[in-house]
């Protein structure tokens, strides 16, 4: 399957990109696809205790299944006020 992946702040700065295009298995959940990405980019394992998944704009859990087509942002915790 070919998901999206968005990716803001720290998680940018890791993968060296605003979006990545990611293929993972048939059946993946959301957590398979970050574990895909913290494996290619090691540096996200700094992140990952904090990081926040939306899959197509609604934030989900990491058990979240995948399909064909999601866009999967990947988000740090932001700060401001």
């Amino acid at each position: 399957m070919h998901v999206r992946v968005l990716a803001f702040a720290a998680v940018r700065e890791a993968i060296g990109a605003a979006s990545r295009e990611l293929d993972v298995a048939e059946g993946a959940r959301a957590g398979d696809a970050w574990r895909a990405l913290v494996e290619e980019f090691p540096k996200l394992r700094e992140t990952e205790r904090a990081v926040r998944l939306a899959r197509n704009g609604s934030l989900v859990e990491r058990d979240a299944p995948l399909r064909d087509g999601d866009e999967l942002a990947v988000m740090p915790p932001f700060g401001g006020g």
